[in-house]
């Protein structure tokens, strides 16, 4: 499957995303031949992290949020970590850019704390997904559906649990990024 001309946003918060969880899913983006954006808070560099504690590497920022458009891309990525992902979802901007990729019906992945964003976004209402377990009342709460899966797929939506569902995480979202769009129930593509 390739990604050739296809281009996707990852999200980093400035500190605290998870490493595995931002790195994995770049490198088999880019590895299918699609181009990445890294997007943050701000400018720079972001600080990951291992196991929500102890520190990672540090990444560079593409694009500040303030600078891109979910029109500009084809999907996106939105990796975990508690820290990183309660920082995204404080974000008005990131709020509001997660919130275009599902009104334009394009591809998004999310996984671990992500769905914390998802929830924030007021977009997973009606929808099945899975998440790190904490996060499944805050998903019913919001009108979504919880499982306990590797990796579940509704509507382009592509979820996971944690950085040991990556390997099936990364194989779906790739396979939901190069299908493109998804209307919704009743509609065409």
């Amino acid at each position: 499957m390739t990604l050739e001309g296809k281009k996707i946003a990852i999200l980093i918060a400035p500190r605290g995303t998870e490493e595995p969880e931002f790195t994995q899913p770049k490198a088999a983006v880019e590895q299918a031949g699609g181009t990445v954006t890294v997007i943050s808070l701000e400018a720079g560099e972001a600080q990951a992290v291992n196991n929500d504690l102890d520190p990672g590497a540090t990444f560079p920022v593409d694009k500040a949020i303030g600078e891109v458009s979910a029109k500009d891309f084809d999907a996106l990525v939105i990796p975990g970590g508690s820290v990183g992902a309660d920082k995204l979802r404080g974000s008005k901007e990131v709020v509001a850019f997660v919130r275009a990729f599902f009104d334009q019906s394009k591809p998004v992945a999310a996984i671990c704390h992500a769905p914390w964003t998802l929830v924030e976004a007021d977009v997973v209402k009606g929808r099945t997904l899975t998440s790190f377990p904490t996060l499944q009342t805050d998903i019913r709460n919001a009108g979504g559906t919880w499982i306990d899966q590797e990796v579940v797929v509704d509507k382009g939506l592509v979820t996971s649990r944690n950085p040991k569902d990556l390997p099936a995480f990364c194989a779906k979202l790739i396979e939901e990024i190069s299908e493109g769009k998804h209307a919704e129930e009743g509609e065409s593509t």
